[in-house]
Parts: C-alpha cells; sequence; structure tokens
C-alpha cells in the first residue's frame, strides 16, 4: 500500500538546518564559535573547549554533525573536533592525517566528509576521509595540483569540488569529488584566480566559491557558481565587502552565510546568500572579528 500523507503536510526541506563559525585569528589564536541559526542569524561567541586555533577547515558528516580539523595552534596540527547535532563543539581528539593548515574540507556521499589539499612542510594534495560516524581515515595522496589556500563544498547531492588556492601563484582549478570520495585530476580555471576564496553548498544541491584575494592583492566580491552538475560558472561581482579568509556554511536547508575574514584588517561581518545564489550585502558584525577560521552546517 502507499502511504497515506496528511493533505496539510509540506515536505521536509533537504539540508541542514542551522550552522557554526570556528576558530580562527583575531589578535591572536581562538577557540571562539558563533552558531548560525535557520534563519541566518549569527549568535555572539561561546568559548571552546578545545584547542585555539587558525588556518583550519571544517565539514559536515552523517547527516547532522560536523568537524574541524587541523590548523596551526602555533605550530601545523592534525587534531580534530567534533560538532554534535545541537553544535556542541567537543575536546581535541588525536591526529590521523598529516599535520596541515591552509586546507580546505567538504560533506560527499550524502553522510560523510573530506579534508584536502593544505600546506605542511610544502604545499599538499593529501586527502583525508571522514566516516559517517567522525572517524579521520589516513593519509591518501591525491592527484590534483598540490597547493594551499583553497576551499571545497558539496554539490548534487552526494558530491563536492575543490577549488582555488595557491600553488607558486594564485590559480583557479577545481578538482572534482565523486560521491566514493575519489578526487579528480585538475580542471582548468574559469574564475578569477585566487586563494582564501571560502565556499559552501546552497539551493540543496549546487555550490558556490565567494570572495578571495587575487594576485594583485586586491580583496574580491567575486562569486563563482557550482552546478548541480559541477560545473563553475564565470564570474559574477558579488556583494559586500571585499576580503579573504573567511568561512562559509549552509543554513536553512537551502540557503548559505559568508562570514568573518581579512579586508585589510580582521572582519565580522556577513553576507546571506538565497537559494538561488544571490548574495547579499553586509550585515554588521556580532562576533569577534578574525579571519583563517572554519564553518559547517549540522542539525
Amino acid at each position: 500500500m502507499f502511504p497515506i500523507i496528511p493533505a496539510n503536510s509540506v515536505a521536509a526541506v533537504s539540508g541542514n538546518q542551522e550552522g557554526i563559525f570556528g576558530f580562527g585569528k583575531a589578535t591572536s589564536n581562538t577557540d571562539i564559535t558563533n552558531l548560525v541559526s535557520n534563519a541566518g542569524v549569527v549568535a555572539s561567541d561561546v568559548t571552546g573547549v578545545s584547542t585555539a586555533k587558525r588556518r583550519l577547515a571544517a565539514c559536515e558528516f552523517g547527516g547532522d554533525k560536523g568537524i574541524f580539523g587541523f590548523g596551526n595552534d602555533g605550530s601545523m596540527s592534525g587534531v580534530t573536533n567534533l560538532v554534535s547535532n545541537a553544535g556542541v563543539v567537543a575536546s581535541d581528539t588525536a591526529a590521523v592525517g598529516t599535520a596541515r593548515n591552509l586546507l580546505g574540507a567538504c560533506s560527499y556521499g550524502e553522510d560523510k566528509g573530506i579534508f584536502g589539499f593544505g600546506k605542511a612542510a610544502s604545499n599538499s594534495d593529501i586527502t583525508n576521509l571522514v566516516s559517517n560516524a567522525g572517524v579521520v581515515a589516513s593519509d591518501v595522496s591525491g592527484v590534483g595540483s598540490a597547493r594551499e589556500y583553497i576551499s571545497g563544498c558539496e554539490f548534487g547531492g552526494d558530491k563536492a569540488i575543490f577549488g582555488f588556492g595557491w600553488i607558486s601563484a594564485v590559480t583557479g582549478i577545481t578538482n572534482l569529488v565523486s560521491n566514493a570520495g575519489v578526487v579528480a585530476s585538475d580542471t582548468a580555471a574559469v574564475g578569477t584566480a585566487r586563494m582564501g576564496a571560502p565556499a559552501c553548498s546552497y539551493g540543496e544541491d549546487k555550490g558556490i566559491f565567494g570572495y578571495g584575494i587575487d594576485a594583485g592583492s586586491s580583496y574580491l566580491t567575486t562569486t563563482n557558481l557550482v552546478s548541480a552538475a559541477g560545473v563553475v560558472a564565470s564570474d559574477t561581482t558579488g556583494a559586500g565587502t571585499g576580503r579573504y579568509g573567511g568561512a562559509a556554511t549552509q543554513y536553512g536547508g537551502d540557503k548559505a552565510i559568508f562570514g568573518f575574514g581579512n579586508d585589510g584588517s580582521m572582519s565580522g561581518v556577513t553576507n546571506l546568500v538565497s537559494n538561488t545564489g544571490d548574495v547579499a550585502s553586509d550585515t554588521a558584525a556580532v562576533g569577534t572579528a578574525r579571519n583563517a577560521l572554519g564553518a559547517c552546517s549540522f542539525n
């Protein structure tokens, strides 16, 4: 028999409802977090219980939880911190993968995650898969160009993409990630080469890269949409204050938010992204101004 669906029922919106910005550098490394409601409202600072660090990455796993990982706590780090489906950040979990910073992370396969690239002693193409229970796997050597200041996001519901960054100069190349966590070789750049450009998913099955700093050291508002098939679109001039080193996360099931970064000094402004990929003007800072932080969705 077919299930009986009440006439007044509404299908649930796919995707997580809340987000979290965490860690980063203000005047020094922090373990501060700021929750993002399902309406895109950023909450005031919460002081964490883990090691303060910057230049880390974060992603969703398990459908409703998140993980912060790697970074720099005074030296290269490989520790991770799980985020519960209530947005509570756990204490440090010992490192498994190679300690490094300036890497990216994103979810894939509907309930798993991946950390990738970054800088250890030199630029890296290493990836570390995250299981749907939040367990980080050992290093896998990648196939794309080793680089730092990279970011990544989910697209198509179960796949992901890493993009932009620094090799020996800023770059715009991207690398697709299959729903099995396999990273593909380089795809030629479409958007303006830059680094420190955060990314996140929006619209249930698409993604967006935004902001960053280019070869001329200009702070950008540029965005590049990622289709449900993983195709990166050409540049769109964005809104808000140009900056780099911020973070981005999904919220409200199908929307996104960019936040924080460096526009010549530390910033705490945020910019909401609609479910059609339109970026709004600046929202005044609530949390401590900082850059080199991470963000992911949960719940």
